[in-house]
């Protein structure tokens, strides 16, 4: 009786490992469609960025070129007379909309303003400290005045914004980044000390 049973076992054996064998090579093949995917998107994500760098360098130069344009217009109107002359009213409107339309232009290309607030915290990755100085009205080590904004192209650091910074310790006035021979200001930031605050001059 067990003989007459043997090749039925065989077969469902056989079909057994079939099966597995099966299995085994779907799994591989689903392993290797997952991998390729993976692959081809980091692939895709990889060209983005390079495309987004590119850019980024193509006009770069060109950009710290216009940022001396809109700092003259920005000090020419900050220092503008006041005048009940409508030619000189008119002659000021018309610099306030080149100003504004400059940076539409900016914004446009992906070059942002860095201009933090008063009491901001300092962000050495985008700031420059050019002095500190003794003020109650915000937290040590905070932003106290912006003495020129800074820009960000495409997540590139551009310029830094160069600000005054509520001195940490006991101060009696401003004091001025290095000036005066003592240690170099802890916030300054310069171009080789990798904290990705310097200015980017590889453009």
């Amino acid at each position: 009786m067990s003989e007459d049973m043997d090749p039925q076992v065989d077969g469902a054996e056989g079909d057994a490992d079939e099966i597995e064998a099966l299995r085994a090579e779907a799994a591989a093949l689903k392993e290797q469609v997952l991998r390729y995917a993976a692959e081809a998107d980091n692939t895709r994500r990889r060209a983005e960025r390079e495309a987004n760098d590119a850019r980024a360098f193509a006009i770069q130069k060109f950009a710290r070129v216009l940022l001396g344009v809109a700092d003259n217009l920005s000090r020419a109107l900050a220092a503008h007379p006041e005048s009940a002359d409508p030619v000189v009213k008119n002659f000021i409107v018309g610099v306030e909309m080149t100003e504004k339309e400059l940076q539409a232009a900016f914004e446009r290309n992906g070059l942002k303003k860095i201009q933090p607030a008063k009491g901001d915290k300092f962000d050495p990755h985008q700031h420059q400290a050019m002095m500190e100085l003794a003020d109650t009205d915000v937290a040590p080590g905070a932003v106290v005045e912006v003495m020129q904004p800074g820009y960000d192209l495409l997540g590139r650091l551009v310029r830094p914004a160069m600000v005054v910074v509520a001195a940490k310790g006991a101060g009696t006035g401003p004091k001025a980044n290095g000036s005066d021979g003592s240690a170099a200001n802890p916030y300054a930031v310069g171009e080789d000390d990798g904290s990705g605050g310097a200015v980017d001059t590889r453009a």
